[in-house]
């Protein structure tokens, strides 16, 4: 039921952090990862490390996510040299942390653009291909601020509140394609986009071990389940949700 042999996943954003996670999870499943993403070197790097973790052949494509014709190139390369296009994780994501009054229109543009038109773009440049194959399976990144807000992530929290709707709408319009769309909501995961933000953001780190039931952040590897879970037969109908993974950070109200 999670076995993943013979499907071909993009995870955009897939070179580090939760992308990587998820890359690790799939390709230990046995799908072949596609791994997209601006930094050339870097996307090489963790395609060669899946190789070598999970003896699959992983690819590294370079990608501007905000940049239509850029996706349409992923896709189409994606395609051509795997033979096939199963699964998206579209992860790419960034923050930049001020207040509302002091975030500038570019700045605002810069996060919507990355962290929610990159998901529009690439999930409707995957669609055609997994409408002709009869099945797809689309995850959306989104974030704890998906629920809640935060004064020092505006646009942040804004583009991942956006992400929870987009997922709703597309599973809503291509559930009759066999194509499901969910969402996951990470919580306080050790990234280098989380790392910042304790430097940031005093009395951070203290605030999410006292707050965390599971009394730890996450890690990367707590998103090799929930990957290769929103991605298999196992969750054909399961489409439209938004899980949490974040050691029950948000239960605490």
């Amino acid at each position: 039921m999670f076995d993943l042999h013979g499907r071909v996943a993009i995870i955009t954003g897939g070179n580090g952090g939760i992308g990587l996670g998820m890359a690790h999870g799939l390709a230990a499943a046995g799908a072949r990862v596609v791994i997209a993403g601006r930094n050339r070197d870097k996307s090489l790097a963790a395609a060669a490390q899946l190789g070598r973790s999970s003896g699959n052949d992983a690819l590294a494509i370079e990608v501007d996510v905000t940049s239509e014709k850029s996706v349409e190139q992923l896709v189409e390369r994606a395609r051509d040299e795997c033979g096939r296009l199963d699964i998206l994780v579209n992860n790419a994501g960034i923050n930049i942390r001020k207040p509302p009054q002091d975030l500038s229109h570019a700045e605002w543009t810069q996060v919507l653009d990355t962290n929610l038109t990159s998901a529009f773009l690439c999930s409707r440049a995957a669609y055609p291909a997994m409408k002709a194959a009869g099945a797809g399976k689309i995850i959306n990144i989104g974030s704890m601020m998906s629920i809640f807000g935060a004064g020092f992530a505006p646009a942040y929290a804004a583009s991942k509140g956006g992400i929870v709707q987009f997922t709703k709408a597309c599973a809503s319009a291509w559930g009759r394609d066999n194509i499901q769309v969910n969402a996951v909501l990470p919580g306080w995961i050790d990234t280098d986009l989380t790392r910042s933000a304790r430097k940031e953001v005093e009395g951070l780190h203290e605030n999410v071990l006292r707050r965390t039931p599971a009394a730890r952040w996450g890690e990367p590897g707590d998103f090799n389940g929930i990957a290769v879970f929103l991605s298999s037969k196992a969750s054909d109908f399961i489409t439209g949700a938004a899980i949490t993974v974040d050691g029950g950070y948000s239960i605490q109200g």
